[in-house]
């Protein structure tokens, strides 16, 4: 399928950086922010070292995770744009809640309502391209979406301290707020993607049976799990990432600069995966990668025990380049083979997808973060034994198959891949 609508406004590149930017809105909630925690600390009289502002981060996490599973069946029952515009609604109005909240406690119950409203655009998305597209056809255009979507982190840290120079934190909140109003206006021009003969009722036993339906299918459950732990490292390194640089290698002011430059690795490697995933194919490129996954987890270990966990800046930022952009292509590629049997239940999938890695990853990563100790030892440790479960749970989806030579296709297991089938 190479158009996702015959809506004569909406060609294939203008629906793809829209989707593109429908999912970025949750990226900018998050990334935009990562500079204020110093600003944060000061304002509500925190310790220089303390972590608290890092609940920002997390308590967005939990609201998105959450809600996914509430907008899921909404979008398979009312269509995917008035799930939007309601999740936009929402957004718009916590932003502007942040940004006039007195005390830290009320950030973050903004922040949480924040990311319940961003949770809409996410489900939204990744249903939309279901609609459109399947196989590796799928997960072309996943990558080249989310390499889109990573300039958000690459551009919104820099836009963030720019924001600090000239008001206060509080700006940054309402900078969002503005982002998903013009995101709102823009998208007037999406067509509609959800089939009529797809729509499902909102009766228990139609919700229920397109849940089981994606809870029972070993594909989808399988690749979703794996997702979530290597999700997991990710939120670890979003929340952290800004106590490592500064503490760990004194590189405060450089930290905007570093956070992009990892975030435009990741584009890069997103790219890459969308102009290789068609030669190589999906299922051998995922095998190939984790394999390259756990290597540099293990290589990462070496270095931070030999260095008593502080290793030379450099060094450990190319290794750091090298697995964030192994997730850059796990991400999307995991997405699509657990999304790729799930065509008349994309709403409902995409929800409890995205609730299952948001959710859980959301939970590991907090695991991770309380395990920082000054030096950047657990941050590594996480990378290898994340990285080692993940790959157990592909290992489970693919029955065994994980260094088959002739793997099944994705149509194949989609037909028998069923837990205990």
């Amino acid at each position: 399928m190479s158009k996702p609508s015959s809506h004569p406004k909406l060609e294939d590149r203008e629906f793809t950086v829209m989707i593109a930017m429908i999912m970025a809105l949750s990226a900018l909630a998050i990334d935009i922010m990562l500079p204020t925690f110093g600003a944060v600390r000061s304002e509500f009289g925190l310790p220089a070292d303390s972590t608290a502002p890092a609940a920002i981060v997390t308590f967005f996490f939990l609201g998105l995770a959450s809600a996914q599973v509430f907008f899921g069946p909404l979008a398979d029952r009312f269509g995917r744009k008035a799930v939007l515009y309601a999740g936009l609604v929402v957004y718009v109005g916590s932003a502007l809640s942040a940004t006039l909240a007195p005390t830290l406690e009320m950030v973050l119950v903004s922040r949480f309502i924040w990311g319940v409203g961003a949770a809409a655009p996410r489900v939204v998305a990744i249903s939309m391209v279901r609609d459109a597209y399947e196989g590796e056809a799928m997960a072309r255009t996943m990558s080249v979406i989310m390499s889109i979507f990573v300039l958000v982190p690459v551009v919104a840290p820099s836009v963030g301290a720019l924001i600090l120079n000239v008001a206060s934190w509080r700006w940054v909140f309402g900078a969002c707020a503005l982002f998903a109003v013009a995101m709102a206006l823009w998208t007037l021009r999406l067509p509609e993607s959800l089939k009529p003969e797809n729509r499902l009722t909102l009766r228990f036993d139609s919700i229920g049976t397109a849940a089981k339906t994606v809870l029972k299918n070993r594909q989808t459950i399988g690749y979703a799990l794996a997702m979530t732990f290597v999700f997991g490292v990710f939120m670890s390194y979003l929340a952290s990432s800004e106590l490592i640089v500064s503490d760990v290698f004194d590189r405060a002011e450089q930290f905007p600069y570093i956070f992009g430059g990892l975030a435009a690795v990741m584009g890069a490697a997103m790219l890459a995966n969308a102009a290789i995933v068609s030669r190589v194919g999906l299922r051998r490129l995922v095998r190939a990668v984790l394999v390259l996954y756990v290597t540099g987890a293990i290589g990462l270990v070496v270095l931070a025990v030999v260095t008593d966990g502080v290793p030379a800046f450099w060094i450990f930022l190319i290794g750091l380049a090298f697995m964030l952009s192994m997730h850059a292509i796990l991400i999307p590629n995991f997405n699509t083979l657990a999304m790729n049997p799930m065509g008349k239940v994309a709403g409902t999938a995409a929800a409890l997808i995205g609730t299952i890695s948001t959710a859980g990853g959301a939970a590991l990563g907090s695991v991770l973060d309380r395990t920082f100790d000054g030096t950047v030892l657990p941050f590594t440790l996480g990378f290898l034994g994340y990285g080692i479960v993940a790959a157990g749970f592909v290992w489970w989806a693919e029955k065994g198959r994980l260094f088959a030579t002739d793997t099944p296709s994705d149509e194949q297991l989609a037909k028998a891949a069923t837990l205990g089938g």
